[in-house]
């Protein structure tokens, strides 16, 4: 080929695949220029939501209902105005499959409710809840949900204007605003902004993720199994709370990220889009891959110029209307292959050859280049199993457009680590080669723990080191050996992945201070008790209990990320690995990072190699007081570089289990 893609120069591996690659580019281009041509922007394009739904036009004084539901036989406007008449406000029907109503300013009332009656083209007859609608409540006697009109005499006033330019290396806090609380029941966006954001701020943490935002009938399934896309959910409050939590946020100087799911859809007919018009292809792919089995829920066909718009139109609703500084796109494997990843990626020729849905591949670029139309700032992030190549290079060069990755394969590792292998065992070559494997060019976010370990059946780190040893033996004074062990190694954990492992960081709300037990939503197998949904933030206030030191840690190893953006520099450099001494040592950004995962030999006098000759001090060191340790090595103790072996080495006392960082006095 003439031109051979910026993807394929950068990585000769791929060269087999330039002509899969160089396409992805050409039909993106020629998507592009399509829309443009029609509507003169991918913003202009992606605005279904201001001409679809139930919107309220303030120059006209009128009220246009219109709603894309192409083989429906009839549709009308049902609601408190009518008395829920199926008759009475029949919509129109056009050439467009959209169907559409024009009512008086006065005819809809800020809060009431209404649906859709519609007949569809199988001849059902069902009351539905409009695509593109902003609110959707749930009556409290018979669980069943209706559209509410959201159209407040005064809208919100933004108090904070924001740039997420300063951020840098972003260190997010991925939290869930239902079980942020203590109290056992679902808490609200304004208590999160009121309660949760100051400690969130506090902990150092410059971006929150936010997960089970859009709307989603079953509160157990996390926020994933999605009903209305473009409803925040309305059990945590009113769409003016949720900018109010986005607002406080940004006045704190803390980016806002919304987990938002393209990547499927509830199988709900009463709540979601499945047979909406009365067919299984509206929005789906009709027959067996319309069905995620893994996952109980629907596919979305990209291919579909109105699903693609739809979706797109989300994207922009969600940035604009709430001000979101970004997203985390779930679920990015199960789009991007027929077969959702259920395969091992063992060629390159699995990320661009069968099985590969291109156009899901066409609809991630143009959402990517949407957002980022919309926002240049925008942090885009992936959550990714297979690796596929460009994930997160420029559409131009072949990519697909996002900002970062997730290192999915870190907390498997440690898991499997500390499940399958004992603490004398560890190889701590393959613990550093699995923190380093990772795409060069692509930014990385590493983690050590996922939400989903936290849930009842898997357990979190913290619990797994633990267990039920932390119901008794979490004080102060109590020097239990599981739970020595277990704080050290979390600890260590922590610091060792985000050191090494990527170019951001990822928390699970609770994780950073070892929040004992699981997540539990409310179920019928748990007498729909909400004692496990929750966070107990009052065991890290409590100054009698360990889990303050695990916090403190967490704050000093976030703080060092600022001071010394380590995260910035993209791979760190191995000064030394001994196996068998369990030390490990690596330079990243100046500054040098020792780890003694040595189950109970300390080393006094260790020699180790320094990038230079010169003085060097800690600046982190877990093995103090206010971290949990037992302060055996001197905070202000000066270690200065010797010539030994032609080249610059210290030697430093390292007891057993601990791991500090060092940097040049000068």
């Amino acid at each position: 080929m003439s031109n051979i893609p910026v993807l394929v120069k950068n990585d000769a591996w791929l060269t087999p695949n330039a002509e899969s690659i160089q396409t992805r580019i050409d039909r993106h281009d020629a998507e592009m220029d399509r829309i443009l041509t029609k509507t003169g922007s991918i913003k202009s394009y992606a605005s279904a939501h201001d001409f679809l739904g139930i919107n309220y036009d303030p120059q006209a004084d009128q009220w246009n209902i219109r709603e894309w539901a192409p083989n429906a036989k009839s549709v009308s406007l049902i609601g408190d105005f009518n008395l829920w008449d199926k008759s009475s406000h029949p919509l129109e029907p056009s050439n467009s499959g959209i169907w559409s109503l024009t009512l008086p300013g006065n005819a809809l009332q800020h809060l009431q409710k209404a649906k859709l009656h519609v007949v569809g083209a199988d001849d059902t007859q069902r009351d539905r809840i409009p695509a593109c609608i902003r609110k959707v409540v749930q009556d409290t006697l018979s669980n069943d949900y209706s559209a509410e009109i959201w159209n407040p005499s005064e809208h919100y006033y933004w108090r904070n204007d924001f740039d997420a330019s300063h951020i840098k290396s972003p260190l997010i806090y991925e939290a869930h605003v239902g079980m942020a609380g203590e109290d056992e029941r679902i808490h609200t966006y304004r208590e999160f902004a009121t309660e949760i954001l100051p400690r969130i701020s506090k902990a150092g943490y410059n971006v929150i993720q936010l997960m089970a935002v859009q709307e989603h009938p079953y509160y157990g399934s996390f926020g994933y199994h999605v009903s209305s896309f473009f409803a925040p959910c309305s059990r945590f409050g009113t769409p003016d709370d949720l900018k109010f939590l986005i607002d406080t946020a940004h006045g704190m100087g803390i980016a806002v990220l919304l987990d938002i799911v393209h990547s499927h859809a509830v199988k709900n007919i009463a709540e979601g889009l499945n047979r909406f018009d009365g067919t299984d292809y509206q929005y789906f792919h009709d027959g067996g891959k319309g069905e995620h089995p893994q996952w109980d829920s629907k596919c979305f066909d990209y291919g579909k110029e109105e699903v693609r718009q739809f979706l797109l139109s989300n994207v922009r609703y969600w940035l604009e209307e709430f001000r979101f500084d970004g997203f985390r796109f779930d679920g990015i494997t199960s789009m991007l292959y027929d077969h959702h990843g259920n395969i091992s990626f063992d060629h390159y020729d699995k990320y661009f050859q069968d099985g590969v849905d291109n156009d899901a591949v066409l609809y991630l670029q143009l959402a990517t280049t949407l957002a980022k139309a919309i926002n240049p700032q925008v942090l885009l992030i992936a959550e990714d199993m297979s690796g596929m190549p460009g994930l997160c290079r420029p559409v131009s060069e072949g990519g697909i457009g996002f900002t970062h990755r997730l290192a999915m394969g870190i907390p498997d590792y440690w898991i499997k680590l500390l499940k399958e292998v004992s603490d004398e065992n560890w190889d701590l070559e393959r613990l550093w080669e699995t923190m380093l494997n990772r795409r060069h060019g692509e930014a990385t976010i590493a983690y050590c723990e996922s939400h989903d370990q936290a849930l009842v059946g898997d357990k979190t780190l913290a619990f797994q080191l633990m267990d039920k040893e932390m119901y008794w033996h979490m004080t102060t004074n109590d020097r239990d050996l599981t739970i020595e062990r277990g704080t050290a190694l979390h600890k260590m954990i922590r610091l060792f992945t985000l050191a090494f492992g990527g170019d951001a960081w990822l928390n699970f709300m609770g994780n950073e201070f070892g929040h004992p037990e699981w997540v539990d939503f409310p179920r019928e197998g748990n007498q729909w008790s909400y004692q496990y949904c929750r966070r107990q933030w009052s065991l890290v206030d409590n100054p009698a209990l360990r889990y303050q030191h695990l916090a403190n840690f967490d704050r000093s190893m976030i703080d060092l990320a600022k001071v010394y953006p380590f995260l910035n520099e993209p791979y760190p450099e191995l000064l030394y690995v001994h196996n068998d001494d369990k030390i490990l040592c690596a330079r990243r950004c100046g500054i040098v990072f020792i780890f003694n995962f040595h189950v109970d030999k300390s080393y006094e006098g260790y020699e180790l190699p320094v990038p230079e000759m010169d003085d060097y001090r800690i600046v982190l060191n877990s093995d103090t007081y206010p971290h949990g340790g037992h302060k055996r090595v001197e905070p202000r103790t000066v270690f200065s570089a010797v010539e030994s072996e032609g080249r610059p080495k210290i030697k430093i006392y390292l007891p057993s289990r601990t791991c500090m960082v060092l940097a040049k006095t000068t």
